[in-house]
C-alpha cells in the first residue's frame, strides 16, 4: 500500500505519555485549532470550545488535581464526589472490549516495570495523566449540555483532526478521559460556563524520545476483524 503524507501522520500518532520541555508557541496551536476547525459536524454546530493552558494556569490545575487525587487514594469515599458528567466507558464490560483494555493496561505498566501488586507505582503512573506527562501544553474541551449526543461524535473528529495536524508539526499528542471525573476542579479554573460540560483533555508537545514509555504501541485487530462486505 502506497502511505501518503496524510497516512503517516495517522499512522504515526500515538498517545504520547513523555513530553519535553520544549515550547510550542501560540501561532503553532492556532494553526492546529484552525485546521480542525474544519471537522464536520450535524448541521455545522460546531459544538467544541477549547481552553489553551501553559505556565502558571497550567501548574496550579496540575497541583489542584493531584492533591485531590491523592486525598481519595488516602479516603476512597472522596471518589463519590468526582464522577464523570456522561458515560465514557460501558457500565459492564464484555470481551471483546474488557480484554483489549487489559492488553492495553497491562501492556503499559509491564513496560514500565509496574506489576498488579505495585499500588504506589500504579498510582503515581496514573497521576501522570494529571501532570499532563510534562507536555507544556494542555488542552480542555467543553461544549454546552444542551447538545446531543451526536456532538460528542462531532468532538472525535474535531479532536483527530488536532492529533494528525500536530503529527504533521512534529508534535504529539495524548487524548486524556482521564481528567474527567474533576470537572467540578477543572470548569471553575478555566473559566467555564455553568452550562459548560467537560468533554476531556489533551496534553500536546514534543515526545520524550528517550522515555521508554513512548515505545509502547498498542496493536489493531485486522480489517477483516471488524469489515462486513455486503453485495
Amino acid at each position: 500500500m502506497t502511505q501518503t503524507i496524510v497516512d503517516a501522520a495517522i499512522t504515526s500518532r500515538m498517545s504520547t505519555r513523555a513530553f519535553t520541555q520544549q515550547p510550542v508557541s501560540r501561532q503553532t496551536i492556532t494553526e492546529l485549532l484552525q485546521v480542525a476547525s474544519r471537522a464536520p459536524s450535524g448541521t455545522n454546530t460546531q459544538p467544541w470550545k477549547v481552553y489553551v493552558l501553559q505556565g502558571a494556569s497550567r501548574a496550579v490545575l496540575v497541583d489542584k488535581v493531584c492533591a485531590t487525587h491523592n486525598a481519595i487514594r488516602a479516603n476512597p469515599a472522596l471518589a463519590a464526589d468526582y464522577r464523570e458528567e456522561y458515560d465514557y466507558y460501558p457500565e459492564k464490560w464484555v470481551s471483546p472490549y474488557i480484554d483489549r483494555r487489559r492488553e492495553n493496561g497491562w501492556g503499559l505498566y509491564g513496560l514500565l516495570g509496574i506489576e498488579k501488586s505495585d499500588k504506589d507505582k500504579m498510582h503515581l503512573q496514573h497521576q501522570r495523566n494529571y501532570r499532563f506527562f510534562d507536555a507544556p501544553v494542555g488542552l480542555m474541551f467543553t461544549m454546552d449540555r444542551v447538545m446531543g449526543r451526536g456532538s460528542l461524535m462531532d468532538y472525535g473528529m474535531f479532536m483527530q483532526n488536532i492529533m494528525v495536524a500536530a503529527r504533521g508539526r512534529g508534535l504529539h499528542t495524548c487524548p486524556q478521559a482521564a481528567w474527567n471525573g474533576f470537572a467540578k476542579i477543572i470548569l471553575p479554573h478555566i473559566g467555564a460556563g455553568a452550562d459548560e460540560m467537560l468533554v476531556c483533555g489533551m496534553a500536546l508537545g514534543y515526545a520524550d524520545e528517550t522515555d521508554v514509555v513512548n515505545t509502547f504501541r498498542t496493536p489493531r485487530v485486522p480489517v477483516e476483524e471488524f469489515t462486513h462486505w455486503l453485495s
